[in-house]
């Protein structure tokens, strides 16, 4: 279907029906979504024109990050202006006429697969990694074998004409899957009642204790800082980059300062921007 004219759009990963999706008709229901190939896709679609906002996923609650972003956000000029979080409830569907006896095989994306471990191990079924959960279903719906299933959201299951055979499958009722916007432009409002996160990427300089003197400025400025992950770009040893969050806005002179003396340590900077903090106090 033919994207609607003068209607701003939000690109994501997948087929119609994926929970990145959902999560877009959720967090921004008034934007027309777009189904993208890959995440590769998605961000190009914002930087080309085509779609206003991409919804990405950064981290599950079961599965951990999502590693393919990190390698991305180095690469693209986009910024992050607001986070959602998705309940994330799998359900377990097959053909009609099928039953759970029947399952040989079961489809759906790397990061659903090992959120529903126990039922998966507990049949012996063999695992197919899908490009989405979507297209899971979409591809179990086109095969139309009993002995193949989808392990996807209920939607999809409406959508591609399939029977939902088991409810809620995953291993943990908490499951949650954050998702971060991305825009090309940086959105820097700064509401006084709000309380803001702000992403940054940087890679530290080869002296001893840098990267412990270059997070020193955040403790010294009352900076809380909410996660600090490292990866290797381009799949060397040589180099180090460190994707990080912290509490309040590019804007707070605490953070200010912090990012400030961050600089004397560390070399790569890039702020990835500021937005509303949706996590429950």
């Amino acid at each position: 279907m033919a994207p609607k004219k003068n209607k701003k759009r939000i690109a994501f990963q997948g087929k119609t029906g994926a929970y990145s999706d959902i999560a877009c008709r959720t967090a921004f229901p008034r934007f027309e979504p777009l189904p993208c190939p890959s995440f590769l896709d998605a961000f190009l679609a914002v930087e080309n024109g085509k779609a206003d906002l991409a919804m990405i996923p950064i981290d599950n609650t079961i599965a951990g990050r999502v590693a393919d972003i990190h390698y991305l956000l180095p690469k693209h000029p986009l910024y992050f202006v607001a986070e959602h979080f998705l309940p994330i409830h799998h359900c377990l569907m097959g053909v009609e006429g099928g039953t759970i006896a029947d399952i040989k095989k079961v489809y759906s994306h790397a990061h659903a697969l090992p959120q529903c471990r126990k039922i998966i191990a507990q049949h012996k079924w063999e695992n197919v990694v899908w490009s989405d959960t979507a297209g899971a279903a979409a591809k179990v719906a086109e095969m139309n074998d009993p002995s193949c299933a989808a392990i996807s959201s209920d939607l999809t299951a409406e959508l591609y004409g399939l029977k939902i055979l088991k409810r809620d499958i995953a291993d943990e009722k908490n499951n949650v899957t954050r998702f971060l916007a991305l825009s090309r432009r940086p959105d820097l409002t700064h509401r006084r009642n709000k309380r803001y996160i702000t992403s940054f990427i940087f890679s530290v300089k080869n002296i001893p204790a840098a990267l412990y003197k270059a997070l020193g400025g955040f403790a010294t400025n009352g900076v809380n800082m909410l996660k600090l992950e490292s990866y290797m770009p381009g799949g060397g040893f040589a180099s180090t980059l460190f994707y990080c969050e912290v509490e309040g806005h590019q804007k707070d002179a605490g953070l200010v300062q912090a990012l400030d003396e961050l600089t004397f340590f560390a070399k790569d900077l890039r702020i990835l921007g500021s937005y509303e903090n949706k996590r429950v106090k």
